[in-house]
């Protein structure tokens, strides 16, 4: 991979829906180490409100001109695969919103190219850096509960009416709660633990105004661990986020990361405590001592989703490893098509 000459990474921007407006437009402005060209919008000119300076481009062909060096592909699912595959044919660095693909076998072509184009191609996690999942690892690393023995990750909202964008609500392969909220945590669970030996998923709808799966319950398999991962859209009184339990405690905590929120509520990356976590939400960790149980809060660990970007400059321009491979979203990939299997046969599959 060759490294940019520019002192800035020139950075094209496909899409500024939810994402790529609050989750990519204001890190890439506010990190000095890129510079946000380019916008691509199809009818509106959201991203001038904003950002001023850019320039709004009305086709995705205008990102992969030689003024660009990175393409971040925002777009809609259904664009994901095509974008991605054109921007990197044209020599263009790319990360692409999750999911990658909507099958482990486009996810691989991917690999593919960006390995035959020598680029970047990375996948936008930005919830391995959710400051309660950080938490979790860390207990985890620190082996402060011993052994794992089960890991629960739940996910829940109330969610009324049909989605308010038109594409979620028509719905398809590869756009429902599994590829959106399930890819994170099967993503998270899987940064830890790897490849499951088996899988078994329970996959419903249960609103009449989804477009597709909308609660789901997804068991990974180990030797020696069991990982629960579940979410759902008519959930009025949520439950713990995370429980994990091992052979020397347990650690437990409510609430979820409040990146995301603030920076739709308008706060911005260069506020230092955007991913600060407020102290009612902090978790439980109880273990066995000498003496009987032990219960004590844990600070939560710092959030930021600017260390995606920290490391994608840092791959392309001082050669570091890249912390989120695109194959790893294969994996996940794999991990999503199993589950579904299991739901239509109703019975535990093993991961090929």
């Amino acid at each position: 991979m060759e490294k940019i000459n520019n002192d800035r990474i020139c950075v094209g921007l496909a899409g500024f829906g939810l994402s790529g407006r609050f989750f990519q437009a204001p890190f890439l402005h506010s990190d000095t180490r890129f510079n946000l060209k380019k916008v691509y919008e199809r009818t509106s000119n959201n991203s001038k409100q904003e950002y001023p300076e850019v320039e709004i481009v009305r086709s995705f062909e205008e990102l992969l001109t030689t003024d660009i060096d990175l393409v971040v592909i925002s777009t809609p699912n259904p664009y994901h695969v095509s974008m991605a595959s054109q921007a990197m044919k044209a020599g263009k660095h790319v990360f692409v919103e999750k999911p990658i693909a909507s099958t482990s076998k486009e996810a691989r072509e991917l690999c593919e190219i960006a390995k035959n184009e020598k680029v970047l191609l990375s996948v936008y996690q930005n919830r391995r850096f959710d400051g309660d999942f950080l938490t979790v690892k860390k207990i985890i690393d620190e082996n402060l509960i011993g052994e794992i023995l089960d890991y629960e990750c739940h996910f829940d909202r109330f969610v009324t009416g049909k989605s308010k964008k038109q594409w979620k609500a028509d719905g398809g392969k590869g756009i429902d709660l599994l590829y959106d909220i399930g890819v994170h945590l099967i993503d998270q669970a899987y940064s830890i633990f790897g490849m499951p030996d088996e899988v078994y998923a329970d996959l419903r709808k249960q609103r009449d105004e989804s477009s597709g799966i909308d609660n789901f319950q997804v068991y990974l398999y180990y030797k020696d661990k069991k990982i629960t991962l579940s979410a759902g859209e008519v959930v009025a009184m949520s439950g713990p986020h995370f429980m994990i339990h091992g052979s020397k405690g347990s650690f437990i905590k409510y609430g979820n990361d409040l990146q995301e929120s603030r920076l739709i509520s308008g706060m911005r990356p260069n506020k230092s405590d955007l991913g600060c976590d407020e102290e009612k939400y902090f978790g439980t960790l109880c273990r066995i001592t000498d003496h009987g149980f032990l219960e004590e809060k844990i600070v939560t660990e710092l959030g930021d989703y600017g260390r995606y970007y920290d490391n994608i400059y840092r791959v392309i321009n001082n050669g570091d490893d890249l912390f989120i491979k695109p194959e790893e979203a294969v994996d996940v990939m794999r991990i999503i098509e199993t589950a579904q299997n299991s739901s239509i046969e109703k019975r535990r599959i093993r991961v090929l």
